[in-house]
């Protein structure tokens, strides 16, 4: 080990969520980050029940109120809905649009249009993330 901790992951369900606390995108940014992705790849679903702050915290090794910032932005962003006794679960409107998925087929249809093969889009995604 070379001191620092090491990256953090959780197995919910059908779910593989990390978290990294060297990051430097705030932990609950980065929860909420994976609840969005789990809901675009389909790992979560329409009124699937997420796992109570407590538990997801003890898992993570984070605060609750780390987790609760997390559901709580989600919940004022229509994602996820919080229920007396019966906890937190995706909204039903939660897949209806992914900006994430919405940006990427914006992308493709502009790259096809000006020539370029999926193969070539994702090539050049790499370019423009790697350092020159």
């Amino acid at each position: 080990m070379d001191g620092n901790p090491p990256m953090v992951l959780i197995f919910c369900s059908i779910m593989l969520w990390s978290i990294d606390p060297q990051d430097a995108l705030p932990l609950h940014e980065q929860i909420a980050a994976c609840v969005r992705r789990a809901i675009a790849d389909q790992s979560l679903t329409r009124g699937e029940r997420l796992p109570s702050a407590a538990e997801l915290a003890a898992v993570l090794a984070v605060n609750p109120n780390t987790v609760l910032r997390a559901y709580r932005r989600l919940r004022d962003e229509e994602v996820l809905e919080f229920r007396r006794g019966r906890g937190v679960k995706v909204s039903a409107g939660a897949e209806a649009s992914i900006p994430v998925i919405d940006a990427a087929r914006e992308f493709l249809a502009l790259g096809r249009a000006h020539g370029y093969s999926p193969g070539a889009l994702a090539s050049l995604l790499h370019q423009l993330e790697s350092p020159t």
